[in-house]
């Protein structure tokens, strides 16, 4: 049987393990969590969408005006690619005519999130692509939305603030 009477609750070793084991716990929660939650809980960006004959000048008018880093190229079937923020970078680096049609430029057959797909799962992917800016699909290929890092960032300091405000450099 331990003897609880030795222990000093006030010394710096106590409160040391103590916080060690609360930081374990926090982290079975917010593993356990990233793993159950939808993608859609992560504060995606509601999805902006252009024909694919919209021309690059008028997608990043779209952009400019919502203050978002993706818009959608959707045609009648469903999603058919992504122009990012990025993308436009790059055409203007090159100097390239923005009055071209967005399918000539954009990312076709993007790598997408089903609606059904978790938080976990969205990190996942973008960490292992290097995207910032994913579709979100549901099950008959129409988009819902779009998770972004701004959004997965927002929704894990909402979440778990002891977790992330408590982590080793």
């Amino acid at each position: 049987m331990c003897d609880l009477s030795q222990r000093r609750t006030g010394s710096p070793h106590w409160h040391a393990a103590r916080a060690t084991a609360h930081l374990r716990m926090a982290a079975v929660d917010f593993q356990l969590s990233l793993e159950s939650e939808p993608v859609g809980s992560a504060y995606p960006n509601e999805p902006l969408a252009v024909t694919p004959d919209a021309t690059v000048a008028s997608a990043l008018q779209l952009l400019r005006a919502r203050r978002t880093g993706a818009v959608l190229v959707c045609d009648a079937v469903g999603l058919v690619g992504i122009f990012t923020e990025r993308d436009a970078l790059r055409l203007m680096a090159d100097g390239a005519d923005l009055d071209v049609p967005i399918a000539d430029v954009m990312s076709a057959e993007p790598v997408t999130l089903s609606a059904k797909e978790t938080v976990a799962s969205a990190i996942k992917k973008m960490s292992e692509g290097g995207y910032r800016h994913l579709p979100i699909v549901e099950d008959n290929g129409q988009p819902s939305g779009v998770a972004a890092v701004h959004g997965i960032v927002h929704y894990l300091v909402d979440h778990f603030p002891d977790t992330i405000y408590n982590l080793p450099p």
